[in-house]
């Protein structure tokens, strides 16, 4: 199974941050994320079940950029983190969306 598609973040361990509307997508490409006021667009090849990558976007509107990690989970979740550049690191849990068009 792939990591490629969209997926709801559900769970941000650890951390104090909103999920409603929180994704993380991976295609062919690359990607893009959206937790709370941290959003990003992922750069790396993304097939398999994991895959590390770096990013840019924006935290709070202020520039930010920063590597991550994402692993497909026996239950079938996906298990990761996005690390910000001297910031930091926010742990997610996540469920693909039944809607995604993208999944393999």
């Amino acid at each position: 199974m792939s990591i490629r598609g969209r997926w709801r973040v559900v769970e941000t361990p650890g951390y104090d941050m909103a999920v409603a509307g929180a994704y993380i997508l991976f295609d062919e490409d690359g990607g893009e994320f959206a937790f709370d006021c941290l959003t990003g667009s992922i750069h790396a090849a993304c097939d398999g079940h994991a895959v590390e990558f770096s990013w840019q976007g924006n935290d709070e509107m202020e520039p930010a950029s920063g590597s991550g990690w994402a692993e497909l989970q026996d239950d079938g979740s996906l298990e990761g983190e996005i690390c910000l550049l001297n910031g930091d690191d926010v742990a997610f849990i996540a469920r693909r969306e039944k809607t995604s068009s993208t999944a393999c």
